[in-house]
């Protein structure tokens, strides 16, 4: 039944959506934003209210695929693909080496790394005896032209938005290889899902509607009496929403812990409980301790791995702490003391001191090396950020533990007794699998995964035992222990959760319910 009170009772966003809409006609929260020139969320609002009323009835809903242009999508548009202006450098200025090519077109060494090695497989490209980049074949170059061809048409696109069924075949082929859903800063492209659920007014709506227009409710009464209105005399002749003084007053409860730093603080005390020191550093790290310490090649797509926030201002730090910066630089180039080869290449030793928002928690454990005690134990509960696709087992801020064992006698059995200990009685899993991985600064490498009853198997963090590269050029010449875990994810299953978001959650209630579970 409609009566004055609940039509008093609607808020503006509703008196006016129900104003517009037209009885039979279908229409999506976009649509409702467009008409009355309304943020989107003002109408995701207006029909949420609407519909949990029966004003509103759902009467479709699926999902668009598009592929939005990124920030670097549009750099490549105006200045060229990385591939294109390799290409024409040296086409131009004739045969050169990775640094020179890097230091010519303002490219980071990983850009040219990535962008030579898919060229040399194409035979495009090749190393002449100098170790120099050259033009080999430019017959035998694939997707150049096509890629050239999505960067302008989605410049063009409104919002540099290509739809998914507005390409061909052959368009949406070369689109899968520039476009991610997670990390796409690194990428021209970013993969957009968005579910569309269609609404139409119910008759219940339309007699609302028609009850609206008979009592002269518009949706413009005012909601509150502000200073202005009193000094210019204007509250006069307006019109306000009535206030319902009958409704409770908000219950206050008492304030407690929030449950996961409790969880975090009861993984620090059972840690040092058991002889283990903690360790911890700053949010802003280099290149140089993020990666490169870890021997992670500057121009390896591994180095793609770690999506990386930089620092705008400054930009580097004022140095890298010798003798470390040299033997790192030397395990890179050659090996070193280590007995490797190393990667073969130029390190570059500028790069390096390029200023980055910590992205794992390994930094901290290269760090440690070399003022560690051998034998020991040392961990931390580090805070994290990589450009990442948020869902329910991604964030893109986040925590990870992290830590290291050193002694002449550890080995890979005591690695896994560790993982089986953080996985059991740290996580609280019942299923714990471990499948070999690869880091390239770990050898061998293990992964272990755990399965939650809702979200099924998903991985817990990598492991492994450091390899000579990264522990020599830091003093240490016994075996060394090392593991990088998702700690979000341990609290996801200790505490019963099915969503990471929600140990980050704004709502009050579901903290407190929360904490009386745990």
């Amino acid at each position: 039944m409609i009566t004055e009170t609940l039509l008093k009772s609607l808020h503006p966003l509703e008196v006016k959506t129900l104003s517009v809409l037209k009885s039979g006609e279908s229409f999506h929260s976009q649509d409702l934003a467009n008409q009355l020139d309304w943020k989107l969320g003002q109408a995701n609002q207006a029909v949420s209210w609407l519909a949990g009323r029966e004003c509103l009835a759902e009467v479709q809903r699926y999902t668009t695929l598009s592929y939005e242009l990124t920030e670097l999508g549009r750099e490549y548009a105006e200045k060229g693909t990385p591939t294109e202006r390799i290409l024409v450098l040296l086409q131009n200025d004739g045969p050169k080496t990775m640094p020179e090519m890097s230091q010519a077109l303002g490219l980071e060494n990983k850009d040219i790394g990535s962008a030579f090695g898919s060229l040399a497989k194409q035979g495009v490209l090749s190393l002449d005896s100098e170790k120099r980049a050259q033009v080999a074949d430019l017959t035998k170059a694939q997707g150049i032209q096509e890629t050239r061809g999505l960067l302008d048409r989605a410049m063009k696109a409104p919002g540099n938005i290509l739809q998914s069924g507005d390409l061909s075949e052959g368009d949406q082929s070369i689109m899968d290889g520039l476009a991610k859903k997670r990390g796409a800063s690194s990428s021209p492209f970013r993969v957009v899902e968005r579910e569309v659920v269609l609404y139409s007014l119910t008759d219940y709506g339309k007699e609302m509607a028609e009850a609206l227009v008979r009592a002269g409710i518009t949706g413009e009464e005012l909601g509150a009496l502000t200073p202005g209105m009193i000094k210019d005399g204007s509250w006069k002749t307006g019109t306000f929403r009535p206030y319902n003084y009958q409704v409770r007053p908000a219950r206050i409860p008492l304030g407690r812990r929030n449950p996961y730093c409790e969880y975090l603080d009861w993984v620090k005390n059972k840690l040092t409980s058991l002889g283990f020191e903690e360790f911890d550093g700053p949010l802003v790290e280099t290149e140089f301790w993020n990666s490169d310490a870890l021997f992670m090649p500057q121009f390896h797509s591994a180095r793609d791995i770690h999506d990386v926030y930089y620092v705008d201002e400054p930009r580097m730090a004022k140095e890298i702490e010798q003798p470390y910066l040299d033997r790192v630089a030397a395990a890179h180039e050659n090996g070193g003391d280590t007995g490797s080869r190393g990667w073969e290449y130029t390190f570059d030793r500028n790069f390096t001191r390029r200023l980055i928002l910590r992205s794992q928690g390994t930094v901290m454990s290269a760090k440690t090396l070399h003022t560690a005690k051998v034998p020991g134990k040392y961990f931390g509960v580090l805070r994290c950020f990589r450009y990442d696709q948020v869902d329910a087992t991604h964030l893109s801020d986040f925590y990870q533990t992290e830590g290291i064992v050193l002694g002449e006698d550890v080995n890979l059995r005591n690695l896994l007794g560790l993982l089986k200990m953080f996985a059991e009685e740290v996580a609280g899993a019942t299923e714990v699998k471990y499948v070999p991985g690869y880091f390239p600064f770990t050898e061998p490498s293990v992964e272990v995964h755990i399965k939650h009853p809702v979200l099924g198997w998903f991985e817990l963090g990598g492991a492994g035992i450091f390899r000579p590269e990264v522990t020599k050029p830091m003093g240490i010449d016994v075996p060394v222990l090392a593991w990088g875990l998702g700690i979000d994810r341990m609290a996801l299953m200790h505490l019963g959760l099915n969503d990471l978001r929600e140990l980050f959650s704004p709502n009050i209630e579901n903290i407190r319910l929360r904490r009386k579970n745990a």
